[in-house]
């Protein structure tokens, strides 16, 4: 299969960013790694692999992303504004830098946000704020309610990126319209620690109208084994 390793300054969080490209064409997915991983760990953890067919196929073109956790959410000695507003940094280099990359790359009008654990997080959390450029979100083992990192601190950084809480107040027709286009799958184990937070954003989605499958594996599901059984499963659209 083809892979580019890619690198460059990025203005929005003013340092270098690298990532890597998997396939030649096919839907595009932005894939996110675990907690303060890096854009490697879906090669290194078995994940390209497993999905090797789909991606020498054209099926898929995986583009597999930095995370920049340790400067904001999960960053140590940091105030929790600070940390908010890093993330918002974050949000702001993949929606004005690597969405376009993504795009420039391979202009199939399908892109599918993908992550494990903390990856999750930001993928469906993208999604949901961006629900225009995104197809399909894919979360395993994901948490999404960001206050319990922030010792109960609220701004509109922590707010709008937290989607237990932003998702039930949204009420504006075109937004509700284009999240109603998504398609969210969100897969957990049964004794994860994050299951309740599955099981609430699963709740709210319904609530409003959003299509989503909530999946809920054995055990604790919470390691790259079942994230490559997962993305397998999940990749082309099943629930």
């Amino acid at each position: 299969m083809n892979r580019a390793y890619q690198t460059w300054w990025s203005p929005s969080l003013g340092r270098d960013m690298e990532l890597l490209v998997f396939g030649h064409a096919g839907a595009r997915i932005l894939a996110f790694p675990t907690s303060k991983g890096r854009f490697f760990d879906w090669e290194d953890r078995g994940i390209i692999a497993a999905l090797g067919g789909h991606i020498a196929r054209g099926d898929i073109q995986i583009f597999a992303v930095d995370s920049v956790d340790a400067e904001a959410w999960l960053a140590p000695g940091l105030d929790a504004a600070a940390r908010a507003r890093r993330h918002a940094e974050y949000d702001r280099y993949l929606l004005s830098e690597v969405v376009p990359f993504t795009c420039h790359q391979n202009p199939t009008g399908v892109l599918i946000a993908a992550g494990t654990s903390f990856g999750a997080y930001h993928a469906v959390n993208f999604a949901l704020r961006h629900p225009t450029l995104v197809t399909r979100a894919i979360g395993m083992s994901g948490p999404y309610e960001v206050t319990r990192w922030t010792d109960g601190y609220v701004d509109d950084n922590v707010y709008f990126n937290s989607p237990c809480d932003f998702i039930p107040h949204e009420h504006e027709p075109a937004r509700l319209d284009a999240l109603r286009r998504l398609s969210v799958i969100l897969a957990v184990g049964r004794d994860d620690h994050a299951r309740g937070d599955n099981e609430r954003l699963a709740e709210i989605l319904r609530d409003k109208g959003i299509r989503h499958a909530l999946r809920i594996w054995d055990g604790s599901a919470h390691d790259w084994p079942w994230w490559q059984q997962m993305m397998q499963l999940y990749v082309n659209g099943a629930d």
